[in-house]
């Protein structure tokens, strides 16, 4: 098969290494991809929002299955955009339509179809501007920390988790004034949920469902989890709080309700669902859902997975994914990702990476790089994941962190305690 990805992170790095492991691959293309999937396929330097100009190069390639990694694209409307062209029809597609890409692109229609399908989640309300008073009056109902989030897509930025009342207030009216731009025009405001956080990650073709490896991520910027969020510092699979008990409480509380529900809404959903979870006292809640793999989880999943991932794709897409076999690895993967100097917040670009060659005993996920001639540059605020398997987290961890050691660029900062809680 010739086979395109979107994206250019950790994620799409991930997805195309497993993919290269499938006899059924011919070709890989990765659009606009970075300094680590030109080693894997070719990358096609590309605008993945600019539909008409994806779908010229999946005709001019002969594309068979496009794989979609990140939101924007999937929200947009990517899929209904093929389906309509008599050109591009015939394309196999990874990712849902944009009314189901609904359930991560608006966090209020979400909580309204896990209301509808009686799924758990936070109690919570959502406003407008013209409704600022009202969601005053409502946020001094609830009990700290005080959790707002844009309604909209906001890059992973979106959600503020304040302890203070005054500065709840205070972000409250910033946001609703723009401070994420069109993302917070409505602001969910919904209660605290105390509990620890992890991820479920299943493949639909909208009817049945395969429950991939489940992970941790860490999302703070600092140890002990503290300081500002990122789109996440290093992960961490199998969890060890989550045993088989949970996880039926998962699947017949959340998982299937949710197909249930996109079933009966008529959505056209074949891919990945990312349940963010949090485990209060033994019960699952859903955080938000995200229509595509995460990003640093990806990089744990993926090496856990010990199926042919085409095989599983293209059953998903053409609706039978009931017929394949799914077969998780029974080692522990965790990843660290190294960021740059300045991360979440203001970075610079274009530092060299060196060491890359002495890395031995770690799977090396590029996320934010570029090449330049014979140098590899850093190219973004996360740069890249170092994978680690072993025969617990413990050994997992060590190759990550001993991989890690063999490079250097300038500015190089990265967590030192991943899987710290588990």
């Amino acid at each position: 098969m010739n086979i395109m990805i979107l994206g250019s992170g950790g994620r799409e790095h991930a997805l195309a290494w497993k993919i290269t492991q499938s006899d059924k691959t011919t070709n890989l293309y990765i659009a606009p991809g970075n300094g680590g999937t030109s080693e894997l396929g070719k990358n096609v330097p590309i605008d993945i929002n600019n539909f008409n100009e994806v779908g010229q190069h999946c005709i001019a390639k002969a594309i068979d299955l496009l794989i979609i990694g990140p939101e924007e694209p999937l929200v947009k409307g990517i899929k209904d955009h093929f389906g309509s062209s008599q050109d591009l029809q015939h394309i196999l597609i990874i990712g849902p339509d944009a009314m189901a890409a609904q359930l991560e692109g608006s966090k209020s229609f979400s909580k309204k179809f896990m209301a509808k399908y009686n799924i758990p989640t936070a109690a919570y309300q959502s406003f407008s501007i013209s409704e600022l008073q009202a969601a005053h009056q409502f946020l001094e109902t609830l009990n700290p920390p005080y959790v707002l989030k844009a309604d909209g897509l906001a890059a992973g930025k979106g959600v503020l988790i304040l302890d203070d009342i005054t500065e709840a207030h205070h972000e409250l009216e910033k946001m609703l004034n723009g401070k994420f731009g069109e993302a917070s025009k409505e602001v969910v405001i919904e209660e605290y949920l105390d509990g620890i956080e992890f991820s479920v990650f299943v493949l639909t073709d909208g009817k049945d469902y395969k429950i991939l490896p489940v992970a941790k991520d860490y999302k703070r910027i600092g140890e002990g989890d503290t300081g500002l969020n990122t789109g996440g510092m290093g992960a961490v699979s199998p969890v060890s709080f989550v045993d088989d008990t949970l996880m039926q409480k998962v699947e017949e509380k959340i998982l299937k309700p949710t197909i249930r529900g996109i079933r009966a809404e008529g959505m056209d959903y074949r891919g990945f669902i990312f349940f963010g979870l949090t485990n209060v006292k033994g019960e699952p809640f859903v955080i938000e859902y995200n229509v595509r793999m995460g990003d640093p989880e990806t990089e744990v999943v993926m090496p856990r997975i010990g199926s042919d991932l085409v095989e599983l794709l293209q059953a998903t897409a053409k609706g039978n994914l009931s017929e394949q076999n799914l077969w998780e690895k029974k080692d522990f993967a965790a990843t660290v990702m190294v960021v740059s100097e300045g991360y979440p917040g203001k970075y610079e670009k274009g530092k060299e990476i060196t060491g890359l060659q002495n890395v031995e005993e770690s799977t090396v996920f590029h996320a934010g790089t570029k090449r330049e001639g014979d140098k590899l540059l850093t190219n973004g605020g996360r740069v890249i994941a170092f994978t680690g398997m072993g025969n617990s987290k413990e050994d997992a961890l060590e190759k990550s962190y001993a991989a890690i050691k063999k490079i250097c660029y300038e500015g190089i900062c990265f967590r030192k305690d991943i899987g710290f809680d588990l």
